[in-house]
């Protein structure tokens, strides 16, 4: 028997979009959902179902962005033997499958406009006809919808027909970004946390460090909970011990290229040095130079930290790392200029 997956949260807003959620499923009427990328859209369509009057039949998930156009219309609604150049046999469509059940189709708004013109035809009248065929077939399947676009200027630029969003907007289900779901973020981060120690084989449960929460909580999350959940497990299993002090919010961060601008500025100092040097004999000149050097040095340092801390949140580990120091060398260039920060 199917367990429906508990979703987790318990922020006010979050709750509410579940009890709507769980109010629309009992209808027998089309529902569309509309959230962010990664604020679990796909989980949310599940819920649907199983909450619904149809949960024993099958629930068929089409991601309409994994498709190209051309082959959308033959996988919703299969086609017939000779159809087209490789239809060797007759095959059933995504409707078909899902029937006496829910159809959930991701991405909806990157149906073609022909191909939402069948489906308007299958929600008014519940029949449609494989590709090749003019035999017309019934099919009793609930929709559920699924995008982060805007349908409404979707409509309104010709790019997606008004008829079915009106067919297919019975409840239109919004879901919560988790920036929004205040606690939630910290609850989540926990549970990710030790489900990630389980798969490492790591005796201690995770800990985060006081800092680590306040980067969780202040962060703004536009990958949302799929986002959270990998940044956590990165924590979880690059961490060397069961207390988080470290996230990395962006893994494709390059650790060198910091480095390669540092050494080309060094390099041009060091070429005026040179230049200004070589035609001098004078040893007060020499030793102005010197001290034009040493100042240059300093400022350069001092902005380097400067955007190193910027970067990293004022995090000073990540701010070593970024300019390739150890945590002592950047404490002690921060004890140095920390007047001037």
């Amino acid at each position: 028997m199917y367990q429906i997956e508990k979703p987790l949260g318990e922020s006010d807003i979050f709750l509410k979009f579940q009890q709507r959620l769980s109010k629309a499923a009992r209808v027998n009427r089309s529902v569309l959902v509309i959230g962010e990328r990664g604020s679990g859209k796909e989980l949310a369509a599940q819920r649907l179902h199983y909450l619904s009057p149809r949960w024993e039949k099958a629930l068929v998930t089409v991601n309409c962005a994994a498709l190209p156009p051309s082959l959308i219309e033959t996988e919703l609604f299969g086609h017939e033997s000779g159809a087209f150049t490789g239809a060797q046999k007759t095959r059933k469509g995504r409707f078909e499958e899902a029937e006496g059940g829910t159809l959930f189709l991701d991405e909806i708004g990157l149906i073609p406009l022909e191909v939402q013109e069948k489906i308007l035809r299958v929600v008014e009248y519940g029949t449609f006809e494989r590709v090749g065929s003019s035999k017309s077939h019934k099919v009793d399947v609930r929709i559920i919808g699924a995008t982060n676009l805007d349908l409404i200027k979707l409509c309104a630029e010709g790019k997606f027909k008004e008829d079915l969003l009106d067919r297919l907007s019975f409840e239109v289900l919004f879901l919560p970004p988790l920036r929004t779901r205040g606690d939630d973020i910290l609850l989540l981060a926990n549970y990710f946390a030790s489900k990630m120690s389980l798969e490492c084989q790591i005796e201690e449960m995770p800990e985060f460090s006081d800092e680590v929460i306040e980067h969780l909580k202040n962060y703004s999350w536009p990958g949302n909970v799929r986002e959270l959940k990998n940044v956590i497990e990165r924590a979880v299993y690059r961490s060397e011990s069961s207390l988080i002090t470290e996230i990395d919010l962006n893994p494709f961060k390059n650790p060198y290229s910091k480095l390669q601008e540092k050494k080309s500025e060094q390099e041009k100092v060091e070429d005026t040095v040179t230049t200004e040097v070589e035609p001098s004999k004078n040893i007060i000149s020499e030793k102005l130079v010197l001290k034009d050097y040493l100042l240059n040095r300093q400022n350069f340092d001092l902005q380097y930290l400067k955007q190193a801390l910027v970067e990293s949140n004022n995090n000073q580990r990540e701010a070593a790392k970024l300019l390739g120091l150890s945590y002592d060398q950047l404490r002690g260039l921060y004890r140095k200029f920390k007047h001037l920060l």
